[in-house]
């Protein structure tokens, strides 16, 4: 039996940090996915920035499940080297908030192209990636996004596959039925391979819904790995039921529907966190 524990991208509520510690205080939500930390990327936080931040999650009690970085969301024709970098500002981060997990992706694909097309350039750089991780002793956790090279469920796994378990897999059930793939497939070439899980539910005409309403699977698959596994298991909540404060800079995501229903972000991420509990306590899990 896996011990689920619930983390969030707190900046779905709000941009203001200090209001993200309190929204999770109050949701009893014991770990957060920085992401944007008052309009700024947590992967470009300076050093001294990183330590306040640690200060005030340490205050509220809150720690880090993993740092949702954009490493890995470059197209080819950008500067892999300054890239590079940005994940050693990353590490040193991630260090500091002491977390193990480093959330990424691997690469934009040109729009209508195969992306196999792209393979001799998306594992070289994904392996030097890796070999900085590695140097640092943190886990590089790979998310299904629409537009990368890891979309579809057969290219994660291939993903997974030849780096022999280097690196991980972050799940998201969503991510998958918005780009029309079967989440279900997702989840049994990649259940070996996930270091945590995203909760985002949609429907395959890209509509986006709260938990366990659209056809993303997220009941049948959070009790499937239940069965599976007994180790600690992250899930992160990242609804999108709103269009919230930077979301344009963090995806291509942009032909998201049925955004806008809730009257307030807080409404929008209190039914998708009530929601998860329910499915999660039809299992047998409490949190």
């Amino acid at each position: 039996m896996a011990k689920y524990v619930l983390s969030a991208f707190a900046d779905e509520v709000t941009p203001v940090f200090d209001k993200q510690l309190e929204y999770l205080k109050k949701q009893n939500i014991k770990y957060i996915e920085p992401r944007n930390i008052d309009g700024t990327n947590v992967s470009s936080l300076t050093l001294s920035q990183a330590k306040d931040v640690k200060k005030k999650l340490d205050s509220y009690g809150i720690g880090v499940s993993s740092v949702g970085s954009p490493i890995g969301k470059i197209h080819f024709e950008d500067d892999f080297d300054e890239h590079l970098k940005l994940l050693e500002n990353t590490i040193d981060i991630a260090e500091i908030f002491e977390t193990k997990n480093i959330r990424m992706f691997s690469f934009y694909c040109p729009r209508e192209s195969d992306p196999h097309e792209f393979r001799e350039k998306v594992f070289p750089w994904l392996e030097k990636l890796l070999e900085v991780a590695e140097k640092r002793n943190v886990n590089l956790c790979h998310e299904n996004e629409k537009a990368i090279y890891g979309e579809a469920p057969e290219d994660c796994l291939e993903i997974m596959e030849h780096f022999g378990g280097r690196m991980k897999s972050v799940l998201d059930m969503g991510n998958f039925a918005f780009c029309q793939k079967n989440p279900m497939l997702g989840y049994e070439l990649l259940h070996p391979y996930i270091e945590y899980i995203h909760i985002k539910d949609s429907y395959y005409d890209a509509n986006i819904v709260p938990p366990g309403q659209g056809d993303g699977q997220i009941p049948e698959i959070l009790a499937k790995f239940d069965k599976y596994t007994d180790k600690k298991v992250f899930l992160t909540l990242e609804p999108h039921l709103t269009v919230f404060s930077g979301l344009e800079k963090l995806s291509n995501l942009d032909d998201l529907k049925g955004q806008n229903k809730f009257a307030t972000p807080d409404e929008a991420f209190d039914v998708a966190t009530s929601e998860l509990r329910k499915i999660l306590a039809n299992i047998g899990q409490i949190v």
